[in-house]
């Protein structure tokens, strides 16, 4: 599931010029981030292939179009100045479309992870770890201001993406976001080992096909109480923070994110079968 998360975000942060770029070549960047996960060979490459076709097939028809009619409303929304009830629409609008994706995905690559042998399990078990060990090196090292510092460097540098370059004002509103959200990456550690272990757990007894689906949509359950407070406290200062910094925006950082709203939505749109 990792794999199909990478790819939607890769295609977010990317310029328009090269969404389309990236997304036809989508299905061969899955396959060579899943063989660092799954030693297949034979039958079952030929399964993981078929799966991967199968996914992005049902992604390009049903959930291309419906990106490119969320990016009309949110341009909409945003061309006429942000309030909370666009950012909940916003950020409900898209876990809906993640856990649809999700699901799909799921159901296409069960089967043949209730294939693995024993061999190939134990080969996914150290991919992980490896995810784990890299998660680490660049997300918990140093102390807690490092943490805020670095959150608020790459907050800005979003941002900078979508509207350009950021007043002096703007960056302090987005330090003043890091240094009043709560840090979330250990918890965020945990989280993912969580779920790590249901996936090996249920892939060693052959129950994916049964059981991945509802992970995958339904992954927030059995969280942390700490982390999902958490998460929500961090939501709702970001949440602040995004309005502040929209009522701050020039018109010249307005027109530029607009832009690329409306460069998204005609790819998504010419893309789609």
């Amino acid at each position: 599931m990792r794999i199909f998360c990478t790819l939607l975000a890769t295609l977010l942060i990317c310029s328009c010029s090269t969404v389309r770029l990236v997304y036809e070549n989508a299905e061969t960047y899955i396959r060579w981030r899943a063989t660092d996960y799954l030693e297949v060979e034979g039958e079952t490459a030929d399964q993981l292939d078929e799966a991967i076709a199968s996914f992005m097939s049902w992604h390009r028809k049903n959930a291309l179009p419906k990106y490119a009619t969320l990016l009309d409303e949110g341009g909409q929304r945003f061309a006429r100045g942000l309030g909370p009830d666009d950012l909940n629409w916003g950020y409900d609008s898209v876990m809906m479309q993640a856990r649809e994706s999700l699901r799909v995905a799921a159901e296409r690559i069960a089967p043949l992870l209730d294939r693995l042998t024993p061999a190939q399990i134990a080969h996914l078990e150290r991919q992980l770890a490896d995810d784990n060990r890299k998660f680490a090196r660049e997300n918990l090292r140093g102390g807690e201001r490092e943490q805020r510092k670095r959150r608020t460097e790459r907050n800005v540098e979003r941002l900078e993406d979508w509207v350009g370059r950021l007043s002096q004002a703007q960056i302090d509103r987005v330090a003043q976001y890091s240094a009043r959200a709560p840090l979330l990456d250990e918890m965020r550690d945990r989280d993912h080992k969580r779920l790590q272990a249901l996936l090996i757990a249920m892939i060693r007894v052959r129950e994916a096909r049964a059981r991945l689906p509802d992970l995958a949509v339904g992954w927030e359950r059995d969280r942390e109480p700490a982390y999902a407070a958490a998460l929500v406290a961090s939501r709702k200062e970001y949440f602040a923070m995004a309005l502040d910094i929209d009522k701050s925006l020039s018109a010249k950082q307005r027109e530029r994110a607009q832009r690329k709203l409306r460069g998204y939505a005609n790819d998504f749109r010419q893309l789609a079968p």
